[in-house]
């Protein structure tokens, strides 16, 4: 009889293994989940250099322009 005990003792059931496997599952569609998180981050900060880029650039033609002006007005 301790022999049987060993046996069940040691074996693992399915519903444990199935939540064994759903934690898996989990822990990978979080990391999948970070690293998409991660790009999209990338991406913002990316797009934010770019839109600051514009900005500059338009304040740069509109200054440019003024002092354009300003030129022609003065002899």
């Amino acid at each position: 009889m301790a022999d049987e005990r060993r046996i069940y003792e040691s074996f693992d059931c399915a519903p444990g293994l199935r939540l064994q496997a759903h934690e898996r599952v989990s822990q990978i569609h979080h990391d999948t989940l970070c690293q998409r998180l991660d790009r999209i981050e990338e991406m913002m900060e990316r797009l934010e250099k770019r839109l600051w880029l514009a900005v500059y650039g338009v304040a740069g033609a509109i200054l440019a322009q003024a002092f354009q002006s300003i030129l022609s007005v003065t002899p």
